[in-house]
């Protein structure tokens, strides 16, 4: 889009325009700007990239401390400019043939997957921008469901309730014990557990190393 066609958009939106400098980081000295008051991050870079002849991919703009992103929640970002305003521009170089490191750095990220629904990705988005939570704490957040928060929830209600009653030490071990028991699992027909004392007719398993083993390879002169 150039940028005629930005002034075009944004003077049918009643948008005045500002001037803005720009500090390219470099030998390069700072320069000014005419742009549209408000406009979305996206064409300001573009603008930037076109007036200056840098390649608009590997362009960073960072306003306040602040790096500036064309896109949150699958949303265009606008950004609300002033005359006097400065953007700190910076050019990424690029990666050596055959090497993608932002790529890889991605991949160290945590993200959700492009099927989660509209209101996940805006409380990914508020956690992750605004509270700027680690991608660890993240990954536990966003990896449990729906059914898996409720009965956290639930537990915690209920150990303020048990603890009102004098009764934390016992909910505490009737949890560890419940969490137990849910967790062992169903064996499928024809399986054999590792205790004997579980098994039809207590049958161990083979090489089961035991006293009555021991004492029949001593009388078989095996041990």
């Amino acid at each position: 889009m150039r940028m005629e066609e930005i002034v075009e958009e944004t003077n049918g939106k009643h948008e005045k325009m500002v001037e803005i400098t720009l500090k390219i980081i470099g030998p390069a000295r700072p320069s000014r700007l005419h742009v549209p008051s408000s406009l979305r991050v996206h064409d300001l870079r573009k603008l930037i990239a076109g007036k200056n002849r840098l390649p608009v991919e590997n362009l960073k703009l960072i306003s306040q401390g602040k790096v500036l992103h064309d896109r949150e929640d699958e949303d265009d970002i606008y950004i609300q400019l002033n005359d006097g305003d400065s953007l700190i521009v910076a050019v990424k170089p690029k990666a050596p043939s055959g090497l993608d490191i932002d790529d890889d750095e991605e991949d160290l990220k945590f993200q959700l997957p492009q099927s989660t629904s509209r209101w996940k990705k805006k409380l990914y988005s508020f956690l992750l921008n605004r509270l700027k939570l680690p991608d660890i704490l993240l990954m536990a957040i966003f990896s449990l469901s729906l059914k898996a928060w409720i009965l956290v929830i639930l537990w915690f209600i209920l150990a303020h309730v048990a603890h009102k009653w004098d009764l934390g030490p016992l909910y505490i071990l009737g949890t560890g014990f419940c969490t137990i028991f849910l967790n062992l699992g169903r064996r499928q027909p024809g399986d054999v557990s590792a205790y004997s004392i579980f098994n039809e007719d207590f049958r161990e398993l083979p090489g089961t190393l035991n006293a009555d083993a021991i004492d029949r390879d001593i009388r078989t002169g095996q041990f």
